[in-house]
């Protein structure tokens, strides 16, 4: 009970909880409905838990002709043409990318198809130049094979960064979100530490990896907790 607002600070849901209380078989294991009805005991005494509840469900809707007046994009390459084993999620470094926005500030993230490993970086403006850096950075330390985008303006670099990181860059069709779907829905995560309207003008670099490593450090049921 003493650490469970630790966890759920840390967004962790109750499911998630209970399933690595199991995997690491400690000494006390409770099921996540026991969790569940202990926040609702906590809420019924005046207390204040739940609201340390995920809630990262998000509704889309479809954008219409936003991203077609940002621009083309020279010599993308579609989808439709990424290998196999970045399909199926064979292999490590097979990325998918996005940004984040904020009042005075954006966030370059990127995702492992695999893994579901996190970076992210701040960037001031979603120019070329600073998206195009700062994917770069993200992506040195680690393997890659290739790096999926959407069709967003400021990734109009891609031919740099696939020289710069040797891997093959492709491009989501528009308006088709499922198709980057584990960045969007890891993003999801990030927008917890985040909210909409937040104001990133003074966001640290070290502010935006103490919130991406406790979404790394999140059991998935995905990866077996």
């Amino acid at each position: 009970r003493q650490r469970l607002p630790v966890w759920l600070g840390d967004g962790m849901s109750p499911e998630q909880i209970s399933a690595r209380l199991r995997f690491e078989k400690a000494q006390t294991v409770v099921s996540h409905e026991w969790i569940y009805r202990f926040l609702v005991k906590d809420k019924q005494a005046g207390g204040t838990l739940y609201k340390l509840l995920s809630r990262v469900s998000k509704t889309y809707r479809k954008r219409y002709g936003s991203h077609d007046r940002r621009g083309s994009i020279s010599n993308r390459v579609p989808i439709s043409e990424r290998p196999k084993a970045a399909n199926e999620r064979e292999r490590l470094g097979d990325w998918e990318g996005d940004t984040v926005h904020g009042k005075g500030g954006n966030l370059v993230t990127l995702v492992d198809r695999k893994s579901r490993y996190l970076c992210a970086y701040p960037v001031k403006r979603r120019t070329r130049r600073q998206v195009t850096r700062a994917i770069n950075v993200l992506l040195k330390p680690h393997a890659t094979h290739t790096l999926t985008l959407d069709n967003g303006k400021e990734f109009s670099g891609h031919e740099h960064i696939a020289k710069k990181s040797l891997c093959n860059v492709y491009f989501a069709d528009p308006y088709s979100l499922w198709q980057r779907g584990t960045n969007e829905n890891t993003n999801g995560l990030l927008r917890r530490f985040f909210p909409k309207g937040s104001d990133f003008s003074k966001l640290t670099t070290r502010q935006v990896y103490q919130a991406v490593a406790k979404i790394n450090l999140r059991p998935r049921k995905c990866l077996g907790w």
